[in-house]
């Protein structure tokens, strides 16, 4: 890097190192795309980026690290994007519940080559606090704030009955994404032709929710 008129200029050498980054981390995306994260190998990522496998260890730890660098930072938006409906003050706890699958589903189906590995790849336990990849703590947090959604929208205490009724959750809604994963549909076609759908099956989830605890309540 070299200051010029008091800002700084990206050398030539410095060009092409982020141009070779850049496509070994395309060349990873690609493959782990088509043939998932496991079965990919260092190897096959230089020789579609381009590269020599020593190259990649210049710039990247291992699979994980690309998995981070592939990752992140569509992962952090998303969270930011659940966050800013989680905290809008302007909506009732069902609209935010709305509002947060249609922007989930939304993102996964945008990503459907993407969504097992920003989901599912080196994943965890959701309730797992402290979790050592950076990306399960992320996937982690996101799981929280339905889990919290949850908590007001049915006025339950942190427990064992909330972690279970927000799994199911979590469920419905990679249950949705799974079953498109694969459909060549555009996702506004998808979004428009089923969002009522998805809104009348998480309303009836939500009312299963709500009746099992007035039965258990009132078994007491």
């Amino acid at each position: 890097m070299v200051i010029r008129g008091g800002f700084p200029i990206a050398t030539k050498k410095e060009m092409r190192s982020e141009e070779t980054k850049r496509s070994i981390v395309d060349a990873a995306g690609k493959l782990f795309g088509e043939r998932g994260y496991e079965a990919v190998t260092i190897r096959e990522i230089a020789s579609e980026a381009g590269c020599s496998h020593t190259t990649i260890y210049i710039y990247f730890q291992d699979k994980v690290a690309l998995l981070h660098a592939l990752s992140m930072q569509p992962l952090q938006q998303l969270k930011a994007e659940l966050d800013t409906i989680a905290d809008n003050a302007f909506l009732s706890s069902d609209e935010k519940l709305q509002r947060l699958n249609e922007r989930f589903i939304r993102f996964c189906l945008e990503n459907r080559s993407m969504y097992a590995i920003f989901f599912e790849v080196k994943s965890v336990r959701v309730d797992e606090l402290e979790p050592d990849l950076e990306i399960n703590r992320l996937r982690n947090q996101m799981f929280n704030i339905i889990l919290q959604l949850l908590k007001t929208n049915l006025n339950l205490p942190e427990g064992e009955q909330l972690l279970s009724f927000s799994r199911i959750y979590f469920y419905m809604l990679r249950g949705i994404v799974g079953t498109y994963t694969l459909s060549e549909e555009t996702v506004d076609s998808i979004m428009s032709r089923l969002s009522s759908t998805f809104d009348d099956a998480f309303e009836a989830l939500l009312f299963g929710f709500g009746k099992q605890l007035s039965e258990r309540r009132a078994e007491k």
